[in-house]
C-alpha cells in the first residue's frame, strides 16, 4: 500500500510539472481550464492565419487570464480579413471586375429605352427552319412591289409613328434594331438589285450622317450604339417600302406561295426651296435577319378590332399588304418603266398581266374533272329531273280524268236516285 500511494504522489508531481512547464513555455496554446469558451472562441478565427498581436511579441510572457482576453478579442477582426481574401479572386480576375459607375448607368439607359425583344435559342432555331429555302422547287418568279403606306391596307405598318408603350410601327422597330448592331444593313445599288456580301455592308453612322438624323454614340461598350430619341427617328416621312417577293411552286410539298426575300424602307421628303419631292431608299435588309423580331412586334389591323391579334410577320406572311409591281428579274434587268415606257396606262396593263400569270399558273397546277364527262353527268341529273316530272304529270292528268270520268256517272246516279220510279201493270 505504502508503494502505490509514493507511485501515485510522483505521478501526480509529475503531470503538475508538465503542465506548469507547457503553460510557461507555449503560450499560443489555450488554457486547459476552461474548454468551454475555447470551443466558443476557436471555431470562429481562421485556423491559417495567427493572431498579429502573438505575433509581434513571441517572447512576452502573458498569464493565462491575458492570454484568454487575447483570443476573445481577436475574432471580431476575422470578418474583414475573410471578406478580403473572397473579394481578391475578383479583383485578379478581369472578368469578375465590376463595372464603372458611368458605364453601368449606360447600359441601364440603354435597357430602358431599347424595347427591341433579345432572341431566344427557340426563336433562332425557329427563324433557321423559316428561312430554309425549299430543295425542290421547279417554277420561280421573282419580283418588286412598291408598299404605299397611304392605302388602307398597308395603313398597319406605318401607324402609330411615334412609340406608344410597347407598340411601334415597322420602321421604327427597323431603326432600332440597325441601331443596337442586333442586324446589319446592305447598301441599296443604282439598279435597285441587292447584294447582301460583307463588300456591301453599311455603316449605320453614315446612313445618320447623309439623312441628318441626330444620334449620340455610345463606345463604352465593345461594340458602339447609337441613341436616338423616338422624336428624331424618321418614322413620319418613311411612307412606302419596297420588298422583294419570290412566288415558287414547290414539287415535294405540293405548295404554291410567296416569299418576302429582302426589304427597303423609302425616304420620302419635300424640298420646300425648290418644291419637289424626294424618295430615298435608305438600304436593304434581307428578311430573314428581320423575322424573329417582327414576328414579336404586334400591329393593328383593324379598326374595328383593337387586339392587336397580328404580328408584322403575319401581315408579310398570309399577303395581307397591297402594292404594285415595278420590275420582274428577266435577263435585261430591266424595269417594267424600261420596258413599256412611262405611259400609265401601259404600265398599269403590265402589271395587270403578270398579275393574272401569277393566277392562271396556279389554277393549271390542280388536276380539274373532264369536261365531257361533267357535261354528261349534268345531262343525266336533268334527264331524271324531266323523267320525274313527267311521271308527275301523268299520274296528275290520269287522276284528273278520272275524277272527270267518275263525276257524270256520279251525277246520273244522284238524279237516278232523286226521281221515283213508276210501274206499270198490264191489264187485260
Amino acid at each position: 500500500m505504502k508503494r502505490l500511494y509514493i507511485t501515485g504522489l510522483i505521478l501526480a508531481l509529475l503531470t503538475c510539472a508538465s503542465m506548469g512547464f507547457s503553460q510557461n513555455t507555449v503560450r499560443r496554446t489555450p488554457p486547459p481550464a476552461q474548454p468551454k469558451k475555447q470551443n466558443q472562441v476557436q471555431p470562429q478565427s481562421p485556423p491559417a492565419q495567427p493572431q498579429p498581436v502573438q505575433q509581434a511579441q513571441p517572447t512576452q510572457v502573458q498569464t493565462p487570464a491575458q492570454a484568454q482576453q487575447s483570443q476573445v478579442q481577436a475574432p471580431p477582426q476575422t470578418p474583414s480579413q475573410t471578406q478580403a481574401q473572397t473579394q481578391s479572386p475578383a479583383q485578379n480576375n478581369p472578368s469578375q471586375r465590376r463595372l464603372p459607375p458611368r458605364q453601368r448607368a449606360a447600359e441601364a439607359a440603354a435597357a430602358a429605352t431599347n424595347n427591341t425583344p433579345n432572341l431566344t435559342e427557340r426563336a433562332k432555331i425557329k427563324n433557321e427552319e423559316a428561312s430554309k429555302t425549299p430543295e425542290h422547287v421547279v417554277w420561280l418568279r421573282e419580283m418588286y412591289r412598291n408598299i404605299d403606306l397611304d392605302k388602307d391596307n398597308n395603313a398597319a405598318l406605318y401607324y402609330p409613328v411615334t412609340p406608344i408603350g410597347d407598340r411601334m410601327n415597322l420602321f421604327t422597330t427597323i431603326f432600332k434594331l440597325l441601331a443596337d448592331n442586333k442586324i446589319v444593313a446592305y447598301n441599296y445599288p443604282a439598279n435597285g438589285t441587292e447584294i447582301f456580301t460583307d463588300k456591301e455592308k453599311l455603316n449605320f453612322e453614315d446612313v445618320l450622317k447623309k439623312f441628318q438624323i441626330l444620334y449620340k454614340k455610345d463606345s463604352t461598350s465593345n461594340n458602339a450604339r447609337y441613341i436616338v430619341d423616338d422624336a428624331d427617328i424618321p418614322s413620319n416621312e418613311v411612307l412606302m417600302y419596297q420588298i422583294k417577293e419570290g412566288w415558287y411552286f414547290d414539287a415535294a410539298t405540293g405548295t404554291y406561295k410567296s416569299q418576302v426575300i429582302a426589304i427597303c424602307p423609302l425616304l420620302v421628303r419635300k424640298d420646300y426651296n425648290v418644291g419637289d419631292i424626294t424618295t430615298n431608299p435608305l438600304c436593304w435588309i434581307p428578311y430573314e435577319n428581320l423575322r424573329p423580331y417582327l414576328s414579336r412586334t404586334m400591329i393593328m389591323t383593324s379598326n374595328y378590332n383593337n387586339v392587336m391579334t397580328y404580328s408584322i410577320d403575319d401581315f408579310f406572311t398570309k399577303g395581307m399588304y397591297k402594292g404594285d409591281i415595278i420590275k420582274t428579274v428577266n435577263m435585261k434587268d430591266q424595269s417594267l418603266a424600261q420596258q413599256v415606257g412611262d405611259d400609265p396606262a401601259r404600265l398599269k396593263q403590265a402589271q395587270d398581266s403578270i398579275e393574272s400569270q401569277l393566277k392562271t399558273f396556279k389554277e393549271q397546277l390542280w388536276v380539274k374533272e373532264d369536261s365531257t364527262q361533267v357535261a354528261a353527268n349534268v345531262k343525266g341529273k336533268k334527264g331524271k329531273e324531266s323523267t320525274t316530272k313527267s311521271t308527275g304529270s301523268s299520274k296528275k292528268e290520269s287522276a284528273q280524268k278520272e275524277e272527270k270520268t267518275k263525276a257524270p256517272k256520279a251525277a246520273k246516279a244522284e238524279k237516278s236516285s232523286a226521281t221515283p220510279t213508276k210501274t206499270v201493270r198490264r191489264t187485260r
